[in-house]
């Protein structure tokens, strides 16, 4: 009796332990699935970071609302409503699409909504949300040409644009056989190269294929099927963070539940064919850009010059300690370029130091650091253009090797580098363009945006041709004023 007892007890304590673990340890499980730092760190600091490429209408391009620049678009709907859900506000970093995936890794964005779509090389980098659209792409040829492409084997030899880093890059490379891809950076480009002629056929995605038909008569569409075409947009976000993604996919959940996106696809629409004349809904973007362009060389050659005032005297110096970091820094810098430069002060900033610099900050950095090395050889070379008895008459009257350069060396090599120095703030208003692939609103970024969103490619660069021209050929004649002043000071 006991013995049976003994057994009833043990089975049904064996019992409790099965049913405790059928219980417990699924929550636990959905628990750990569910919670990671991501989410309360964006409602903490009260806003969302969503990276995108605005000049991809009707995703999101730029429109003049109510008098002001707006980034707008049905993605720019579906984040916000992301947002809303989150209990957050919106903040939107604007850069090119191929520098995306790297800002997201890197934390300098919380999320990517620019009509991304999941592919394997992307999934090994980052995670997707739900699909929130199903799109197909298209082949866009000149239309004398429609009818030369009908099949996916018509393409050899054949130059096709598509945009970098995308589904269509990839599409056009394994689908159409033996043709000729040419990857660009941005739509515009795309149609302006096929206006031209520089490229026979573009792929891109049905919506934004169908937005540039409707304001370009001299294109149409190929009759070509693509295996491998259809494909959904996502929002991408950081690896590992499962209570940020499924908050997501509540709101795409809800929006694709009460048909929200067809409202936000009709708003869109609607917002990229606003009538108005091109400068009065255009014009305030060229001149935003024209002042930062301006903003950004008076820095870079600011505090270049003064690097590298400090750069020339240091290999100029008789000690082996400053003259070979001088000279590995200035052959660094002379010798790659500075979009290499510019990514990495932006991105190696948080990766290797974890400041959270900004574009623009970045860009200041980039530009000064870049000038610097320049300017370091300019000086360099007017120094040794200074006779050296000035240096040895200077000595013999008592002054110190500083006073001598300070007061005697360096004012003659001022009036000899102008000249140079001049020369070296008219290439660093020009090279600044590099800098818009980080998103800042310079000029040839504004160019870009007006581009996308009036469906014009060639006209905004003509009027940006115009506004560098002006700039540099009006500091060339204030440097030809200071010079003749100060040869007439001799």
């Amino acid at each position: 009796m006991v013995k049976k007892n003994w057994v009833k007890k043990k089975l049904n304590s064996l019992l409790a332990l099965v049913i405790f673990c059928s219980i417990v340890i699924p929550v636990t499980q959905v628990s750990a699935e569910t919670t990671d730092t991501k989410l309360k760190a964006v409602q903490d600091k009260g806003f969302l970071v969503v990276g995108l490429s605005a000049d991809y209408p009707p995703y999101e391009f730029h429109q003049t609302v109510d008098g002001e620049d707006t980034i707008v678009g049905f993605d720019i709907d579906i984040a916000n409503k992301i947002a809303e859900d989150m209990g957050v506000k919106l903040a939107i970093t604007e850069m090119n699409f191929d520098s995306l995936l790297g800002a997201l890794q890197t934390g300098k964005i919380d999320m990517i909504i620019s009509g991304i779509a999941p592919t394997p090389e992307r999934l090994k980098q980052v995670d997707f949300s739900d699909p929130y659209m199903d799109v197909n792409q298209k082949v866009v040829v000149r239309k004398g040409d429609a009818d030369k492409y009908k099949k996916v084997t018509d393409f050899k030899g054949v130059k096709v644009g598509i945009q970098k880093q995308t589904t269509q890059e990839a599409l056009a490379k394994n689908e159409l056989y033996g043709s000729k891809p040419v990857s660009l950076q941005k739509v515009p480009d795309l149609i302006l190269n096929l206006q031209e002629k520089k490229v026979d056929a573009l792929v891109l995605e049905g919506p934004v294929a169908d937005a540039y038909l409707s304001q370009n008569e001299d294109m149409a569409y190929a009759d070509v099927k693509f295996t491998d075409g259809a494909k959904q947009t996502a929002v991408a976000i950081e690896k590992n963070n499962p209570a940020f993604k499924a908050q997501i996919n509540a709101s795409i959940d809800e929006i694709k539940t009460k048909g929200l996106l067809a409202d936000y696809q009709k708003k869109a629409t609607e917002l990229m064919f606003h009538e108005a004349s091109f400068f009065e809904q255009y014009g305030s973007y060229f001149a935003k850009g024209t002042m930062y362009t301006v903003l950004l060389a008076l820095i870079g050659v600011i505090f270049g010059s003064v690097l590298g005032s400090l750069l020339s005297l240091m290999k100029l110096a008789k000690t082996k300690l400053l003259r070979w970091p001088a000279a590995i820094y200035i052959e660094y810098v002379r010798g790659t370029p500075l979009l290499v430069q510019t990514f990495i002060v932006f991105f190696g900033g948080t990766a290797l130091f974890g400041l959270e610099l900004s574009a623009f900050v970045s860009s200041c950095i980039a530009l000064s650091l870049n000038s610097a090395a320049y300017v370091a050889e300019i000086i360099r070379a007017g120094i040794m253009a200074v006779n050296k008895g000035q240096m040895e008459s200077a000595r013999s009257l008592g002054m110190s090797q500083g006073q001598s350069m300070r007061f005697i060396i360096l004012p003659q090599a001022i009036k000899n580098i102008l000249p140079a120095l001049g020369n070296e703030f008219v290439t660093v208003i020009k090279e600044s363009s590099v800098v818009s692939v980080i998103g800042v609103t310079e000029l040839m970024f504004q160019t870009g945006v007006v581009q996308g969103a009036s469906f014009k490619p060639f006209l905004p660069l003509i009027i940006t041709s115009l506004i560098y021209f002006a700039l540099t050929f009006t500091l060339s004649r204030l440097l030809g004023v200071a010079e003749r002043r100060m040869q007439a000071s001799d």
